[in-house]
């Protein structure tokens, strides 16, 4: 049986700051989204097996688990321990427990890089304008470029008009192919706060002759104003850079460098730390995505820089870990990747040189699964053929996954929840073609629904992206729902059942708000450099 810590000691080791541990939260994303311990990652239970590894990849570190107080964090410990995690620990009453010893509680995703989005802001006073200031600009013909710093599947969803997709990571590598006039002034944006005021914070670091503004509230507020967003864009920043902004780009990455005292490691270092037992090293590869699947170092991760200090909690989940950053030889990004990292006391380093020229993968991350299911797979033209037959298709895939598209008639449910929820499913199916994602969770879902139902079940190979990469029909929406779709984290214009002018404000005055939050708790503390 796991053993137990007290709000308190936990407080106390938090406080210490001085050895790693990880803080692992294992209800689901909507649950964690309502109250959280700032240092915990979310890992929902029924993905557990699938995130750990990247998340808490030494198996040596201690990990503390914590729920709702309903009991979770007993069968994470039990999972974890079937794994090989060797310092496991309970926090007694759950987050509940840690709210009643007076500590403090956080609402929201991505806390910790949010909140220090709001003390860039207040420490660097970073310059903002008003959608209203914005749309002056625009209809005065005013010289300028608006940069969206959020990545492409965002910036489709709805960006502001004339805006070009530059991620965050990007900005300060590609700004003078896009304003290399110093008359330009450069409006950075994003969906809300964070990565506006870290992306234009970044230019005005690296020391661009530009002036340089923050849409304030992003494309929320200019929503919130009255003023029209496009849609369905894709307008990316030239990926090809020329000499001169390349030479350009390093010289502004050179000076924050310098600045802000960004360390750098050689590679043979780096590989050390990797296989050190005692101390974990995440290597993040910080590049563009496609740069990353055209060839990456093995084991490391793609973390686009932008997306990283905008949600550092995704990626690294054990604090006092060392962070190394990868990049091509120019290292521009990961430089201001880097001195945003510092100042969240992350313990990180610039991989000198950059990406090695022999010796890497090619493709997409896989998922990391650190045990495997003992169930059978199907492909997807024998998983159809037993769907015609009276099989059931069952989706264990996030519900927000599913909503955009599943196997036609499918059933969806979470498998936090399969003990339950399996009731629901209909009692005429001759078995179940269990589907997710990619199939991976679909294979641990499998074998459990199989136990639980004495049907016969069987996990889709490569889920549901097989299926549509088949050619196969495709059903979008909430079809058959076997479990309530609770288990993910909406951003406010993923809401339903409400105003979404109403969800946009709320969401603008949690960010803002989160300033004073910081202030009250001392287990948070940002560097002022």
């Amino acid at each position: 049986m796991a053993k137990t810590i007290s709000p308190k000691a936990l407080h106390d080791l938090i406080a210490e700051n001085n050895s790693e541990f990880a803080v692992v939260d294992v209800r689901g994303e909507r649950a964690f989204s309502d109250g959280h311990l700032m240092h915990a990652i979310s890992v929902p239970i029924g993905r557990l097996e699938v995130m750990i590894g990247n998340l808490v990849p030494r198996l040596g570190t201690p990990v503390y688990l914590t729920d709702g107080g309903e009991g979770l964090s007993n069968k994470a410990a039990k999972k974890l321990a079937e794994i090989g995690y060797a310092s496991i620990s309970i926090l007694e009453g759950g987050t509940p427990g840690w709210a009643a010893s007076g500590y403090e509680v956080y609402s929201g995703f991505n806390v910790p890089s949010k909140a220090f989005g709001e003390f860039v802001e207040h420490h660097f006073g970073t310059p903002s304008v008003s959608a209203e200031e914005l749309k002056e600009m625009l209809d005065s013909g005013q010289k300028m470029v608006v940069l969206d710093s959020r990545p492409m599947d965002e910036f489709e969803v709805m960006n502001i008009p004339t805006a070009t997709c530059c991620p965050g990571g990007e900005l300060a590598y590609r700004i003078h192919e896009v304003a290399p006039d110093p008359e330009t002034t450069v409006v950075v944006n994003c969906a809300g706060r964070t990565r506006s005021i870290l992306g234009a914070q970044s230019l005005i670091n690296s020391g661009i002759p530009n002036k340089v503004v923050a849409l304030r509230n992003g494309t929320m507020g200019w929503h919130l104003s009255g003023f029209e967003l496009e849609r369905g864009n894709v307008r990316p920043t030239a990926l090809n850079l020329s000499t001169k902004a390349i030479e350009n780009a390093k010289d502004r990455a050179n000076h924050v460098a310098e600045r802000f005292g960004v360390s750098k490691v050689d590679y043979v270092k780096a590989m050390d730390w990797l296989s050190d037992k005692k101390r974990t090293t995440f290597l993040l590869d910080v590049r563009h995505p496609h740069e990353y699947e055209a060839g990456h170092i093995a084991g490391s991760i793609s973390a686009p820089g932008g997306q990283l200090v905008q949600a550092t909690d995704r990626y690294a989940g054990v604090r006092g870990a060392r962070l190394v950053l990868v990049d091509d030889a120019n290292l521009v990004r990961a430089t201001m990747t880097a001195h945003w990292l510092m100042q969240m006391h992350w313990d990180v380093y610039v991989l000198d040189g950059g990406l090695p020229a022999d010796g890497l993968e090619i493709g997409k991350q896989p998922t990391l699964s650190l045990i495997s299911p003992e169930i059978e797979n199907v492909d997807v033209d024998n998983a159809r053929k037993l769907i015609e037959s009276g099989w059931i298709a069952v989706d264990v895939a996030t519900s927000r996954d599913y909503r955009k598209g599943h196997i036609p008639d499918a059933w969806w449910l979470t498998r936090a929840r399969i003990d339950e929820a399996a009731k629901n499913l209909p009692e005429n199916a001759k078995g179940y073609v269990v589907t997710s994602e990619d199939g991976i969770i679909a294979g641990y879902a499998a074998a459990e629904l199989a136990a639980l139902t004495g049907m016969p079940a069987i996990a889709l190979q490569g889920g549901t992206d097989a299926w549509k990469a088949a050619g196969e029909n495709i059903q979008a929406g909430e079809t058959n729902l076997a479990d309530e779709p609770d288990d993910v984290w909406l951003k406010p214009y993923e809401r339903k059942g409400g105003v979404l002018e109403e969800f946009m404000r709320e969401y603008l005055t949690w960010e803002i708000d989160l300033i004073k939050q910081i202030d009250r708790d001392d287990l948070v503390s940002f560097r002022s450099m």
